[in-house]
């Protein structure tokens, strides 16, 4: 059931009230703050948008399913007057002083935004667990990740403040902490909604998108924020359904692929029968399941791993101490007779403005983009990355929509992967394809399975052609309602 349809009726009603919605969400945030989904909390100005909100519905408008229901946006989304840190020292006082695109366009829908969501360090991790701040626990069960990066803006839907929020997707940064922690999760087609305002990690990659606890809710929220904009180049002035219009239960003449390369040697036992038993609900609600091959996507980690920590390096370059981030310069008496100021000023700066894994990424990045090497890894793996896209566009010739598992396994304690970076990075093989090709994606709950004696979530994940959201929508949904009914 969608819930923001709910409370919406509920507010035509007038049965609640926005500033009622908006308190007891702000209130639920404190009762859950040992969790630490939130970096910053917006009590005052959320609730002076709620009460403007209130008056509207009192006067009769005719407002957006969104209106006057609260939510939240992952802490490297720009809004305007408002601490905008990216989980990082660097950008610890940073306020501001412009709205992203998304912020815009959820103003206008009449959205209520109660708070900034704890992640990675700039976006760069999979568990929240990089955060300069504090670690973000999963609120199934508090020895757990989220998964990341976008883990706060997870846990705040899934512990119950908020209905949605937001949150980035470089590699999986969004689909990941939703089957960790039992949550719709979209990446839309890049450039189908703006990144403006975003804090970026890798351009190429990055894309916005919503957290709900149903596809529907999902696809309102995804309704409200997509769009071109003039701000940012990347997007484009394709056609903008209401996602919602075609969902039904019949999905007699979807062609459904299920990819063998995503079923290989590696997935554990009690994985495969629960996301092949989604399969299954698939095939009873008429869909017709072909095996498909995606035989690039075996380089797609690689290929992720050169190109991302690339657009790391150019991008986070900016963080100098001088442009952007935080200045420091520790004057130490041993500097190198000659050195210059200003250069221990960017070194110092960011010596303690970055976080290891951030460091990591950007000498990664700097060495595969350095002279002699370009050719050897970053051209070569963009070559690759075209052959996957055309791995893709073959495959959707002969099917609608593709299944895959969200993740090879459920959420981890903390700690288990932090001192084995592979281990880490293995938890997006099966994300990061969407983005070196730009498809939309999304991650649902599909059942559970047992660790270490704790029931965890699990997500199945659906790919679909560039720009057909609403077929992935429709599937999902139908899935849902499927599963839902066992």
């Amino acid at each position: 059931m969608s819930l923001i349809r709910a409370l919406h009726q509920q507010l035509i009603d007038r049965t609640t009230t926005s500033v009622a919605l908006t308190q007891a969400a702000l209130d639920s945030m404190v009762k859950n703050e040992s969790n630490g989904a939130y970096l910053t909390t917006l009590a005052e100005s959320a609730l002076a948008a709620a009460r403007a909100i209130d008056a509207r519905y009192d006067a009769g408008e005719d407002l957006p399913l969104l209106s006057g229901i609260p939510g939240a946006l992952k802490d490297n989304m720009c809004m305007a007057g408002v601490r905008t840190t990216a989980a990082s020292k660097m950008l610890d006082n940073y306020i501001a002083p412009y709205n992203a695109g998304v912020v815009d366009r959820l103003a206008a829908a009449g959205a209520v935004i109660v708070g900034k969501t704890n992640m990675d360090e700039f976006a760069m991790g999979s568990s929240t667990e990089n955060s300069a701040y504090q670690k973000t626990k999963n609120p199934i069960n508090p020895e757990y990740v989220p998964g990341g990066s976008s883990g706060g803006s997870a846990a705040a839907v899934a512990q119950g403040d908020i209905v949605w929020s937001l949150g980035s997707d470089t590699g999986g940064s969004i689909r990941l902490p939703a089957a960790f922690c039992g949550l719709v999760g979209v990446k839309p087609t890049y450039g189908r909604v703006s990144r403006a305002g975003l804090i970026a990690m890798a351009s190429s990659l990055d894309q916005i998108g919503p957290f709900a606890t149903c596809v529907e809710d999902a696809a309102i929220v995804l309704n409200a924020i997509i769009g071109t904009d003039p701000k940012d180049a990347t997007t484009v002035d394709a056609p903008t359904p209401d996602f919602t219009t075609e969902f039904n239960t019949d999905l007699t003449g979807i062609r459904v692929g299920v990819p063998t390369e995503y079923f290989a040697e590696g997935l554990p036992a009690d994985v495969r029968a629960v996301n092949e038993e989604a399969i299954e609900h698939l095939r009873k609600l008429g869909a017709t399941i072909t095996p498909v091959s995606l035989p690039n996507s075996r380089y797609a980690l690689p290929v992720y791993y050169i190109l991302q920590p690339a657009e790391v390096s150019s991008n986070l370059a900016r963080m100098d101490g001088i442009r952007y981030g935080m200045s420091i310069d520790d004057q130490k008496a041993d500097r190198p007779v000659g050195s210059s100021p200003l250069l221990e000023r960017y070194l110092d700066s960011r010596h303690y403005g970055l976080g290891a894994e951030v460091k990591k990424r950007i000498m990664l990045g700097t060495y595969t983009l350095s002279s002699g090497y370009y050719d050897a890894y970053y051209a070569k793996a963009q070559k690759v990355r075209a052959l996957i896209r055309r791995d893709f566009e073959r495959a959707f010739e002969s099917v609608d929509v593709i299944y895959a598992p969200s993740a090879p396994d459920t959420a981890w304690k903390f700690g288990e992967k932090s001192v084995d970076p592979l281990a880490m990075y293995l938890a997006d093989i099966y994300t990061v394809t969407a983005n070196l090709t730009g498809i939309p994606a999304m991650s649902q709950p599909i059942g559970t399975v047992v660790r270490s004696g704790d029931t965890l979530p699990l997500g199945g994940q659906l790919l679909a052609k560039w720009w057909d959201e609403s077929t992935m929508l429709r599937v999902g949904h139908a899935l849902e309602q499927s599963l839902k009914a066992v």
